[in-house]
């Protein structure tokens, strides 16, 4: 496996925290209407946990399988679910990739937060094809897509800066196109201590850009209907079946 969060594992949930403050309410909303009847939530690259939490708050009654192949980001994950009696019975942690981990037979709904791009093409249709296979009737997919939706260069930003203790956490994100719907991402995370002095940790990964409207093309050919859901800057799509 090749584990675009190795390297990254240190920095990511504090990074992302505020995407999940102002979007995790959101997500909770698309889930509303799944029973814990229908099959456990699967929540692909679930990462540290944060939308684990919204589904398990959402969803009080439903089993949740986390599925995180990377080591570094599911230490992170289980070091919280231990630490809640709630979650620690609830939900069980796949070591795996999503095609590859051994899912339930029915799913009631599944997760993918900022995740869909990485899977290419050919993958992407796998994807389909499972959740054509496994949702519940009544089930959902919720995914976010990201901008760009086309490969374009995106100049050097900063994504988050940090206060712990009596050091700042930076992290810096740059894109530039690899061919057709393909980009190559790089983060920067650095570390400032108190007296200036810095460590500094670069990541470079592809990521296959996705629009709407193939979106909808691509589950369309698996019998499944993708909606955009809440505002167009959240780039929520919800997929059922048609």
């Amino acid at each position: 496996m090749n584990d675009h969060y190795e390297a990254s594992a240190e920095f990511i949930d504090m990074m992302i925290r505020p995407w999940w403050e102002r979007f995790g309410g959101l997500l909770a909303d698309a889930l509303g209407g799944v029973g814990a009847l229908d099959g456990p939530v699967v929540d692909v690259g679930a990462g540290s946990g944060l939308a684990v939490g919204v589904i398990a708050r959402a969803l009080p009654g439903a089993e949740v399988v986390a599925v995180e192949p990377s080591p570094g980001m599911r230490a992170a994950l289980l070091a919280g679910l231990v630490s809640d009696p709630d979650l620690r019975r609830r939900v069980t942690v796949l070591a795996d990739g999503l095609l590859r981990a051994r899912l339930p037979e029915r799913v009631g709904a599944l997760v993918a937060m900022n995740v869909i791009g990485h899977f290419p093409p050919e993958e992407r249709d796998r994807v389909w094809a499972l959740l054509a296979r496994r949702l519940a009737p009544g089930g959902r997919a919720v995914l976010n897509l990201a901008p760009p939706y086309e490969p374009a260069r995106v100049p050097l930003a900063r994504m988050g800066d940090v206060a712990v203790g009596r050091n700042r956490y930076e992290g810096w994100a740059r894109a530039e196109p690899a061919g057709a719907d393909r980009l190559v991402w790089t983060m920067t995370y650095r570390v400032v201590a108190e007296d200036g002095t810095e460590r500094e940790t670069e990541v470079s990964y592809d990521w296959w850009t996705l629009t709407g409207a193939r979106l909808a093309e691509e589950a369309a050919a698996h019998g499944l209907a993708a909606e955009p859901h809440g505002p167009a800057e959240a780039g929520f799509h919800v997929l059922r079946r048609a």
